[in-house]
Parts: structure tokens; C-alpha cells; sequence
């Protein structure tokens, strides 16, 4: 509102005041557009109703612009959205969020409203997040000096590994680049394969599906020998002089999804022994995800291989991606409009993994298309590359009721598979896994299919590309949730599929801290367990309960014998002892009768012959120092006695006592004999030197 003063010929003022022109009524019709263009209604009277002229001065937008962005017959821009706000002090932050949600409303309404006119997907465009495949070579651009440059290489070497981060192109390059350049045709035939859970029976399907042999005959070859591959391929090209080429993409499943580091030896052997051998008619070409790079040179032979065979795929060019937007769109028949390609290329150069992103961000351009022009508002509508992934399974997701949203997330959980110090990568996994013989399952994967987020065959199911790992939050915040519980589940997955490929065996089941960190972990999560994982849990548990039950029997037949064998020892303890005491008693009184005896026979010789009885005291004493025998040994010293000395072999000429007259030395024949103690004669011998002292020796 303002003033206009006006004077008029007499002198008077005459003043008008000019109301600013109401803002048209919103539609009754209740809808996300409605309800959002009321809410920034509001932002602006809250911030209290500023003229529009003043709003565009404050956002740099024209006055009608903002005006219509709180129209509610279309959705404004993010940019003028955001400007909205900001000029009436509002957080941007919260509306850049909410207009992303707006925007996927929108797009939900416009689908479901021309669902029945909606073109068949095969014919747009863009593949969104899928790989290109082999079929799609004719709207896969951006790549051709990369196709050449792997071409150039397999014509002077047998072995080549193209490495690139996720969703750098890797997979289109080899499926839609390389495999359409090499030509394939019956006599040179193409095996494209991915190594997947069980890398030998992927590769011998390929080789089975190019000879018409059976594929079980050769798993059979490959797990013989690694030179089976060199020989059959040699049969297959016998008439012809091409080569076959073998392109394994997605090589690092060799290592998140194959939990047989035997298997996956031996499948890098086959690949290895047939590009090596010197009457080689195969060339091979692996794709692998660069911080894989490290599992790759784990294994020597394959180290040793890559030493001079790497190709690098590096980020997309500004050029090369003004190709991948605007050439599949020219050649469809559509237009993209100017700033829409500006927009991409701004938001997408130089990023290594932006190519499944810019792809599926195209897709659902497309599906916003005005006529056959791609526009810049249809772009912002699906997201943008930073959102439109996120935008478009949050759509599906909110979509679903309980049911389905609890199956969906155990879909895509087991979809992923945990990254060791590497990001997380997706896992393709059997439909055995998810019992899809239930209804609710397959409507849900029928939903997921056409939204493009996942991809579905007779036996497999896997996401359409990493970049929904990495791109939508929600998946995010459900693998962060409990990752150790995820590593558990996987586990339990991958020990029951073994379990069922053994036969049940029963040495594969869980036992002790496995079996319990599962239990644990049942008892804390409301886990939904397959029909297999089932099955394999419940036998681990009887077979755990059977082992107690027999442990428990042995313990107790184990105490049962210790008891006895304690009983037994201590009777033979007892036992022993008793015979070592009677053995002792009866050597003790043996002992103590013939020292009563001698001692006896002693007394009787001690008048005829007192050296002999006194050493028979002496005897009769040392043997059992009994009363007699004491009593005979006092009274033999107590008398006389006399010995022969027996150290002298010529007469006696002298003898001599020392001073304590314990001593006796005698001499004859020139020398000093032999000298005794006077009551140890026999056991003591004295000699002396010419000065006359003694000293025993």
C-alpha cells in the first residue's frame, strides 16, 4: 500500500491510496502443490506480508516469478524456491528438503495419472541406473577413446584389467563398448559373465552356453584341472583363426561374495592358464572396483599379471558429458533444453562415480519431459543428481504398507554386502533366499523392477547399480544401524547355503560362540530368517543339544570311573602301607634276634678270643642296637683284647704310641709300617715320614 498526492487547479491536495492487488485465491483441490504453495503463503506473512516488489529486490527474482511460485498451479525451482524464503527470513535448508518431496509428490501424481500413456521405458533414452548392456550400444556414448584404447590393448596382450571407482562406467564400457567393437559371432564368440557367489560355475554356464556342452561336465573340467579351459576353448576355434574373448565384469564379487578362497584361486588360475600358454586363443579382460586393487595383488600369479596390464577409467569430461546427455536424447528424438545441459555438466564434471547418477537423473527428466524437451524444471523436479536417486526410492518406499516396508528393507540389507575396510558393494543373491513364492514378495519386487532400483531375472535378484548403496540415505541409516547384526545374518546366510550344498552335512552346522552370537543376536533383533536360514539354525541347535546331551553322559561316566579308580587307589594306598609296615616290623624283629644272637655268641668268645668278640658286639650293636647287644659291647671294650697287624712283611723292630696313646706306629726292616688307630685296627692306616710324624691317610 502506498500514496499518491495530486493537486488540483484551485490550490486543493487530493490524495489516493493505492491497495497492493490481492493474491489470487488458492484451488480448493486438496493436493502437494496446493499445500505447498499455502505454506510459503505463510512464510511470507509471518515475515509480515512484504510486497512482491520488495521480495524480488531482496531475491534478485522478478516480482511475477515469486508470485507464481506461491501460485500452486506448478511447482516453482529450487532456485526461486529457495529465494522465496530466504527473502522472507525463512530456513532454506528445511524448504530445499521439503520442495524435494514436493517435487517427488508431483511426479508420483503426473505418473499415476498417465500411467496408461506413459511410453514403454525400453524406449527412453537413458538406461538410468542400470549398466549398459550389449544391446544398448547404440545410445552408450561419452566412452569411444576409452572402447579404443582397450581395443589397442588386447591386440598386442592377451590380459587386461580395466579398474575404475563404482559407477565410473566400467560395466557400460566393457558390456555396451567393448563386447559390441570385438565383433561376437558364432565362430568368435564373446563369454560375459560376473564371477558372483560361485565363480567356477558362472564361468563354466558361459563356456557351457557358447559350446552346447553341459555345464556340469565342465564345473567337473575346471575343478580337475585349470588347463580344461585352454583345451575346450582350443576346440571351440579349431576351424577358425579369431580368438574368444572373455570379459568378467564385476570382478571384485570374486571377493565379497565367494566365501571359498579355494574356489576363487582356482578360477583365477583358469583365467590366467589360458591366457598363458603358449598355443592361447583367448583374450581376457576383467573390470574391477579400484580399492579392490589391494585383493587383487594378494594373489601372486594375478599380482604378477597386472604388472603391465591396467587400464585406468578416469572421470568423465565436460565434453564427454555433453555426449552422454544430449546424444541418446537426439537420437530418440527429443531435445535438451540449454540450461538443463549446462546443469548437468556443472553438477557432474570431474566426479568419478557419477555416471549411473547422471543416467537415472536423465531417466526421470525424461519422464518430466514438456513435449519432447528435457527441461531444466524437469530436472529439479527428480532431484537433481544429488537427489534423484534418493527421490525415487523414497517414492517406492513410501509407497508400501508395513508389510512391504518391513520386506523391503530386509530386500535391500541382503542385497548389500559389507565392505572390510572397502565401501559397501551390492550382493546378488538367489530367489530361493527370499522364499518369492510368497505373494506380498513378488508384488514387491514387481514395484522395485519398474522403478528401476532393482533388477530381476529366473534365478537372481540384485540392485540396479552401487550408486543406490551410496545415494539413498535411508538405505544408509538401515545398514548403520546394527552393522556387527548384519555380519552375523550374512554369515548365517552363507554357512546355510553351504549347509544345503553338502547335503546337509552335519560337520557344516554352527557350534559353540557361532551358534550362540546368533542367538544372541535373535534375542535382540526381530529378525525374519529364510526358509533355508530356518532350517540350518534349527538343525545347528538339536545338533548342539545332542552334543551336550552325550557330553553330559560322557562327564558323567568319566566322574562314575574317577570315583571308582579313587576308591581303588586309596585300598592300594592302604594296602601298601599296611604290607611296608609289616615288612618293616617283621625286618625289625629278624634284625633285633640275630643281634640278640650274636651278641650272645660274642659273650661266649670273649675269654678265648676278645678281638673276635668285640667285633662280634660291635656287629651284633650296628645290626640292632637291642639291650644284649648293647650290654655285650660295653663289656668287650671294657676288657683287654689284642689283634694282629697285618701291614708288615719282614719283623718288627720297634712300635711306638702317640702322646694320647690312640695310636700305634711300628717299624722293621729299614721303614715305618703301617700305624693304627688303637680301636679301629682295620679301618685305619697311619704312615710317617723319616721326622717320625704321623698323618692319616
Amino acid at each position: 500500500m502506498f500514496a499518491l498526492n495530486r493537486w488540483t487547479s484551485g490550490g486543493n491536495r487530493l490524495t489516493f491510496v493505492i491497495m497492493p492487488r490481492p493474491e489470487r485465491p488458492l484451488d480448493t483441490v486438496d493436493s502437494a502443490l496446493v499445500r505447498f504453495a499455502a505454506d510459503l503463503r505463510a512464510v511470507r506473512e509471518k515475515a509480515g506480508s512484504p510486497p512482491y516488489r520488495e521480495l524480488s529486490r531482496r531475491a534478485h527474482f522478478s516480482a511475477g516469478t515469486l508470485s507464481d511460485a506461491a501460485g500452486g498451479r506448478k511447482l516453482p525451482s529450487l532456485a526461486v524456491t529457495l529465494a522465496y524464503v530466504r527473502a522472507c527470513d525463512g530456513d532454506d535448508t528445511e524448504w530445499e528438503q521439503r520442495w524435494h518431496a514436493v517435487a517427488a509428490a508431483v511426479a508420483a501424481e503426473a505418473s499415476g495419472a498417465e500411467s496408461e500413456a506413459e511410453p514403454d521405458p525400453h524406449t527412453a533414452p537413458y538406461v538410468g541406473l542400470a549398466a549398459f548392456q550389449p544391446a544398448d550400444a547404440d545410445r552408450f556414448y561419452g566412452r569411444e577413446d576409452l572402447v579404443d584404447e582397450i581395443s589397442r590393448r588386447l591386440e598386442r596382450q592377451r590380459f587386461l584389467a580395466v579398474f575404475g571407482a563404482s559407477g565410473a562406467g566400467k560395466s557400460s564400457v566393457l558390456r555396451a563398448g567393448l563386447v559390441p567393437r570385438f565383433g561376437a559371432t558364432e565362430s568368435r564368440p564373446v563369454l560375459l559373465l560376473s564371477p558372483g557367489a560361485r565363480p567356477l560355475q558362472e564361468l563354466a554356464l558361459a563356456v557351457a552356453t557358447a559350446t552346447g556342452r553341459s555345464a556340469s561336465a565342465v564345473r567337473t573340467e575346471l575343478d580337475a584341472d585349470p588347463a580344461s579351459l585352454h583345451l575346450i576353448v582350443r576346440q571351440l576355434v579349431s576351424e577358425t583363426d579369431d580368438d574368444v574373448l572373455i570379459v568378467v565384469d564385476q570382478f571384485e564379487e570374486l571377493f565379497t561374495l565367494c566365501p571359498d578362497k579355494q574356489e576363487r584361486e582356482r578360477f583365477v588360475d583358469c583365467l590366467l592358464y589360458v591366457v598363458k600358454a603358449p598355443t592361447s586363443r583367448v583374450r581376457v579382460v576383467i573390470g574391477v572396483r579400484t580399492d579392490f586393487f589391494t585383493h587383487c595383488v594378494s594373489h601372486q600369479p594375478l599380482a604378477e599379471a597386472l604388472q603391465d596390464a591396467q587400464l585406468l577409467v578416469t572421470p568423465l569430461t565436460a565434453d564427454q558429458l555433453r555426449q552422454v546427455t544430449t546424444r541418446p536424447a537426439t537420437l530418440a528424438g527429443y531435445v535438451v533444453e540449454g540450461a538443463l545441459l549446462a546443469r548437468v555438466v556443472a553438477d557432474s564434471v570431474g566426479q568419478p562415480a557419477v555416471l549411473p547418477l547422471v543416467s537415472h537423473a536423465l531417466l526421470e527428466t525424461w519422464r518430466r519431459r514438456r513435449g519432447n524437451t528435457l527441461t531444466l524444471a524437469g530436472y529439479e523436479a527428480a532431484g537433481g543428481i544429488v537427489h534423484a536417486v534418493a527421490q525415487t526410492a523414497d517414492a517406492v518406499y513410501r509407497d508400501l504398507d508395513a508389510a512391504q516396508r518391513k520386506l523391503a528393507k530386509d530386500l535391500f540389507l541382503r542385497l548389500t554386502a559389507l565392505g572390510e575396510g572397502t565401501e559397501d558393494t551390492r550382493r546378488r543373491i538367489d530367489r530361493a533366499e527370499l522364499c518369492t513364492d510368497r505373494p506380498q514378495v513378488e508384488v514387491l519386487l514387481e514395484r522395485l523392477v519398474a522403478a528401476r532400483l532393482i533388477t530381476v531375472d529366473a534365478q537372481w535378484i540384485e540392485v540396479t547399480h552401487e550408486a543406490l548403496i551410496r545415494s539413498w540415505p535411508r538405505l544408509r541409516e538401515w545398514l548403520a544401524e546394527d552393522r556387527d547384526g548384519l555380519r552375523i545374518h550374512r554369515s548365517l546366510t552363507v554357512a546355510a547355503a553351504g549347509w544345503e550344498s553338502l547335503d546337509q552335512d552335519p560337520g557344516a552346522l554352527y557350534r559353540g560362540a557361532r551358534l550362540a552370537a546368533v542367538r544372541d543376536w535373535m534375542a535382540s533383533h526381530d529378525a525374519h530368517l529364510t526358509g533355508p536360514e530356518q532350517r540350518f539354525l534349527t538343525a545347528s541347535e538339536a545338533a548342539e543339544t545332542a552334543e551336550n546331551t552325550a557330553t553330559r553322559r560322557r562327564t558323567r561316566r568319566l566322574r562314575q570311573l574317577v570315583a571308582l579308580l579313587t576308591v581303588a587307589l586309596v585300598l592300594l594306598t592302604t594296602a601298601t602301607g599296611f604290607a611296608t609296615y609289616a615288612e618293616g616290623t617283621a625286618n625289625q624283629q629278624r634284625d633285633r634276634a640275630q643281634a640278640d644272637s650274636v651278641a650272645q655268641q660274642a659273650t661266649a668268645l670273649r675269654a678265648t678270643n676278645p678281638a673276635l668278640a668285640a667285633q662280634l658286639s660291635l656287629a651284633a650293636y650296628r645290626l640292632s642296637p637291642t639291650t644284649a647287644a648293647r650290654s655285650s659291647l660295653v663289656s668287650t671294650l671294657a676288657q683287654p683284647y689284642a689283634t694282629a697287624l697285618t701291614g708288615h712283611t719282614d719283623s718288627v723292630e720297634a712300635a711306638a704310641y702317640s702322646p694320647n696313646g690312640k695310636v700305634l706306629a711300628t717299624a722293621g726292616g729299614g721303614r715305618v709300617g703301617p700305624a693304627v688307630e688303637r680301636h679301629r685296627p682295620a679301618s685305619s692306616q697311619l704312615t710317617g715320614p723319616a721326622d717320625g710324624s704321623l698323618e692319616r691317610r
